[in-house]
């Protein structure tokens, strides 16, 4: 880190990097807590605060479905949950770590893709949310919003961490790079028929401390870098923790938008 007094290159460097990266890649990544890398990486949050948000939509729904629940965390952190909570997970360790969350709040977990359909009847739910889902299916989540119900989610935007990804992927496509633009999620959701009544994004600030918290990121967000382990990208990460040390943190961007979207309620039937 900056400051150490050992130069590059040094026995007392490299005895650093083979610990931080030995203990980043040994510890669990299950589930979608974060709390590991207190001290060790830092991210500013978006200025909805998504958390406090859902959970007071929450407090007034009658029936609920969370898609991508990860490890139930966040559905968890609302203090008061519908009647009828639902909450799917496709990654086995993490449909377990929910299901232990979630049950004793009378949740029900569902072990599920991430592809549709999604395992429910047609209107059965009031309020569907998603944080960081990896694909947001708008044919289904129109299908199971009741009329009048809402979908409140927050999504990773375009460009999120690249300059991390860019530097063991090398330059990306123009095609990669505007993936995941909120505006094409406008034009997905109103062409399944609903009505976008919130859309804002925000680029936020994220530092790597030091290479433990690159090692430990790269593998729980299995995305960034396809097929990461420590070992094919040994050379990159030493390369990595010798710039820290130099220079300091390691800067990237997150990319987040939020989205809220209405299912039209059905006109009343006129009786003749």
């Amino acid at each position: 880190m900056t400051g150490s007094s050992a130069p590059l290159g040094s026995s007392a460097s490299d005895a650093r990097f083979d610990a931080l990266v030995a203990e980043a890649d040994a510890v669990s990544v299950d589930g979608w807590d974060f709390s590991w890398l207190d001290g060790r990486a830092t991210e500013q949050r978006p200025s909805w605060g998504y958390a406090r948000a859902m959970a007071g939509r929450m407090a007034l729904a009658g029936a609920a479905l969370d898609i991508q629940t990860g490890g139930g965390e966040v559905l968890a952190s609302a203090p008061v949950l519908p009647p009828l909570t639902v909450a799917t997970e496709s990654w086995p360790p993490n449909t377990a770590r929910a299901a232990a969350l979630l049950r004793p709040r009378g949740a029900v977990v569902v072990a599920d893709s991430d592809e549709p359909p999604l395992p429910f009847a047609d209107d059965a739910f009031d309020l569907v949310v998603s944080r960081h889902p990896v694909r947001a299916w708008w044919d289904e989540i129109a299908r199971v919003l009741a009329p009048g119900g809402t979908y409140f989610s927050q999504q990773v935007g375009p460009e999120s961490v690249f300059e991390l990804v860019e530097y063991f992927l090398g330059p990306r496509s123009a095609e990669e790079r505007g993936a995941r633009d909120p505006r094409r999620a406008r034009e997905d959701a109103e062409a399944a028929g609903l009505e976008v009544t919130d859309l804002r994004a925000e680029r936020l600030r994220v530092e790597f401390l030091d290479i433990g918290s690159v090692v430990y990121f790269l593998r729980k967000v299995i995305w960034m870098v396809p097929g990461f382990t420590v070992g094919a990208y040994l050379p990159q990460l030493r390369s990595l923790h010798r710039q820290i040390e130099e220079d300091g943190p390691f800067v990237a961007h997150s990319a987040r938008f939020l989205i809220e979207a209405r299912k039209p309620a059905r006109a009343p039937t006129t009786v003749r």
